[in-house]
């Protein structure tokens, strides 16, 4: 059968077109962009009709996803990890709720953090939310997992949860593809009307139908083929693999001759009657699992047994990715250090692009906060963020989605004044609007800086729920028109920018001020689309 060479994103992604899926959810977030990326590009997903835009939150995406599910369609929802925290209001009522299509929550964790604030494990959430897990240990898992996990969730009537990490993710594999694809779901309303109105009287009965299923989701995990146990000969240590941990084992023995009886999961809840025979035959038992050491510290509980050896114990490094030669060590295979790496290819910092707009807004704000002092700058997540690197060192914090804006105004509330807030277009739509309404409704003097180049820039220029809105978005959660300004962020207008964030910081209210020019990445991307449409006309 021929094979597609697919990121472990782009298998999930068409995993679920040939699963029967009618709509993905989802906002911008690495590791996890390029799965509704795939989906919008895909001819088959055009001829299919597969709703695929972007939401403007991840807490809105969800919703979405749980509104196709309810009316019968399958549904996928995508975001990275801390965009689960956002969207986790839904997340949890919707394992109470259920699915009545299958609904499919695809979840990125981005361990080491390569592109993210903090080291977050999702098995947790779902652990949580007491809902069913998948976790892939290769890129064909990945695929088949999508298509299996819109059955699951139909045969067990809730949302299923999806954990992958970044290198799975960006990483490619040979796919085999079903020879059979999976028909959409007709149109089909829930049978109990009240199933999604989770008033207390009814969410109290559905929440013990929730506690009643966990039978049916362990007995599910029980007979799952991702879930396998491995004899082994040598029973002196066990293995308890999860995911991509399992291909990590795997690589230290490409045999396939691994000595040690071991268990591997790729389904939840972990199937307990496998787990029971490791423990029992084994003298102890080494866990791989990349992220929190949620099963180990499940084995080991209170009584500390030093027969469960990982991540808790220091066998394995307590925070990072796992990788294959950490692995290899911890199975006392000698591994020898790399090589001194070359200076040319040295980690380097990331930086803000030649030509990029925030350069200019970070020069202007600077030369006028020097006047008040540092430390008065709050900031969010986007390009801009690198503003708190050299030459810049612009801003002074960076902590989640939005909260440049009330960490602006609690600042002030706490006296600092002046505060400023900087955030993005796609951000202030994201999470920062509410923020910005109890500022107004306070009346807090802080100002606003919504620094817009048109665009999702950092995860690659996707389209903006802001575009061509934010002036109106502005006036109608009530900034006073006099003090909503629209500046054009360039060298020669340098002088000007600076006289307006001087009056507007000097200003005892609040005051937004809308920085705008079109990303020099995408707009190098639409001009060489331009010419490329015009030369296929000619």
């Amino acid at each position: 059968m021929q094979k597609s060479l697919l990121l472990g994103v782009e298998a999930i992604a068409q995993g679920a077109i040939d699963g029967g899926m009618s709509g993905v959810y989802a906002y911008p977030g690495t590791p996890s962009t390029e799965i509704t990326e795939y989906i919008q590009h895909s001819k088959q997903a055009r001829e299919l009709n597969i709703h695929s835009d972007w939401a403007a939150n991840e807490k809105t995406a969800m919703e979405s996803a749980l509104g196709m599910s309810y009316a019968g369609k399958r549904a996928m929802v995508c975001m990275k990890h801390v965009g689960l925290n956002v969207a986790a209001d839904c997340f949890m009522n919707a394992a109470i709720t259920g699915a009545n299509g299958g609904m499919l929550i695809v979840v990125a964790d981005d361990p080491s953090m390569h592109s993210s604030q903090n080291e977050q494990d999702s098995r947790v959430y779902g652990k949580f939310a007491m809902m069913p897990i998948l976790e892939p240990s290769n890129q064909q898992e990945a695929y088949d997992m999508s298509r299996f996990g819109f059955e699951l969730s139909e045969a067990c009537e809730i949302p299923v949860l999806m954990r992958i990490t970044t290198r799975l993710a960006h990483s490619r594999a040979g796919i085999a593809r079903a020879t059979t694809l999976t028909a959409q779901n007709k149109l089909k309303l829930p049978e109990d009307k009240l199933q999604f109105v989770l008033l207390p009287g009814i969410a109290r009965k559905r929440y013990k139908m929730l506690l009643s299923n966990q039978e049916k989701f362990e007995a599910a995990s029980e007979d799952s083929a991702f879930n396998s146990y491995t004899k082994g000969t040598d029973k002196s240590m066990g293995i308890i693999a999860c995911g991509l941990g399992y291909n990590y084992l795997m690589e230290n023995y490409p045999n396939g001759d691994c000595p040690y009886p071991v268990v591997k999961i790729s389904q939840y809840p972990i199937p307990r009657t496998m787990i029971h025979k490791i423990t029992s035959e084994c003298d102890k038992v080494m866990v791989l699992e990349e992220g929190y050491p949620v099963i180990e510290e499940l084995l080991k509980g209170y009584l500390e047994k030093e027969s469960v050896v990982g991540r808790l114990d220091g066998t394995l490094s307590r925070d990072g990715e796992l990788t294959p030669d950490m692995v290899g060590r911890a199975l006392g295979f000698k591994i020898e250090e790399s090589l001194e790496i070359p200076s040319i290819v040295a980690a380097r910092p990331p930086a803000l692009c030649v030509g990029c707009s925030h350069i200019d807004v970070y020069k202007a704000l600077n030369e006028v906060i020097a006047e008040y002092g540092s430390g008065r700058v709050f900031a969010d997540i986007g390009c801009y963020t690198l503003g708190a690197l050299p030459p810049f060192n612009a801003i002074n914090s960076c902590v989640d989605m939005g909260a440049s804006i009330t960490m602006a105004k609690g600042a002030a509330d706490a006296g600092l004044i002046p505060s400023v807030a900087v955030i993005g277009d796609s951000t202030f739509t994201h999470s920062g609007m509410t923020g910005l309404l109890d500022a107004i409704n306070e009346k807090t003097p802080i100002t606003v800086i919504i620094s817009d180049n048109e665009s999702i820039s950092m995860t690659g220029g996707q389209k903006s729920s802001a575009k061509g809105k934010l002036e109106a978005i502005c006036e109608g959660l009530g900034v006073e028109k006099e003090h909503l300004h629209v500046l054009l962020p360039v060298p020669k207008k340098h002088e000007e920018i600076k006289d307006i964030f001087r009056k507007e910081i000097e200003y005892k209210g609040v005051s937004v001020i809308i920085p705008r020019r079109i990303c020099v990445q995408k707009n190098i991307r639409d001009q060489k689309i331009k010419k490329a449409r015009a030369a296929a006309k000619a």
